[in-house]
């Protein structure tokens, strides 16, 4: 496994992310998640599902889930090459494309500028927001403990996404620009589409997968 080389492709596609709204409405948002057999084997069964939501009053206007088999190994920053393949395929079997896709993970608050979300939203030309539940890189200050507060996640003296309270009193997302948005209508977005701490869409995808993954396994 080459992974200088697959180094080279995420700075190629940081390269060609855009960090500016490229859309004028958003109606439907949509969430993916990814859940596996198990996590530690390679290869694995896996199970990728998007859920669209309606932005006004986020009720549930489509799913999809597909299913697959993951043979790249689960590798700190190199996710994509373990997900995107299987995300692909749910992409293009999805009958409705929401306006704005959440991801589970990361966007350009990686070492090399291009989490998950960000190479989804470049390989698919897709409007794209990284919400991820643990920080992968810079630094931050806790923000305060309000709803909607945010402080921003820095490296090397540039802001690479926020720490974002979704809910009160919970720990913060971490939001960070995938593709063709900024980063204040990445944060505006992920508070509207967000009741509980993680988004609706994102939500709603990992309980399907939750359900479908424990109907398989018995």
């Amino acid at each position: 496994m080459d992974l200088q080389h697959l180094e080279e492709i995420q700075r190629d596609c940081a390269q060609r992310v855009v960090k500016e709204d490229l859309f004028k409405d958003v109606r439907w948002v949509g969430g993916i998640d990814l859940t596996f057999e198990s996590i530690k084997e390679t290869p694995t069964k896996a199970w990728a599902c998007l859920v669209v939501v309606q932005l006004k009053d986020l009720k549930p206007v489509y799913t999809e889930v597909v299913e697959g088999t993951v043979d790249f190994p689960y590798i700190p920053t190199f996710l994509a090459f373990r997900e995107l393949p299987l995300m692909l395929r749910l992409y293009e079997k999805a009958k409705i494309k929401p306006d704005v896709f959440l991801i589970d993970g990361q966007g350009v608050a990686h070492p090399r500028g291009c989490g998950i979300a960000s190479h989804f939203g470049v390989e698919t030309d897709s409007v794209t927001i990284g919400v991820a539940k643990t920080k992968l890189w810079g630094v931050y200050r806790e923000p305060s403990p309000e709803r909607g507060s945010f402080s921003p996640l820095l490296y090397r003296g540039s802001v690479i996404g926020v720490a974002l309270r979704t809910k009160a009193k919970t720990a913060p997302v971490f939001v960070s620009v995938g593709h063709k948005i900024s980063l204040k209508t990445a944060i505006d977005i992920v508070l509207k589409t967000s009741v509980f701490r993680i988004p609706e869409p994102i939500r709603l995808a990992h309980n399907t997968l939750q359900r479908v993954r424990k109907g398989w396994l018995g």
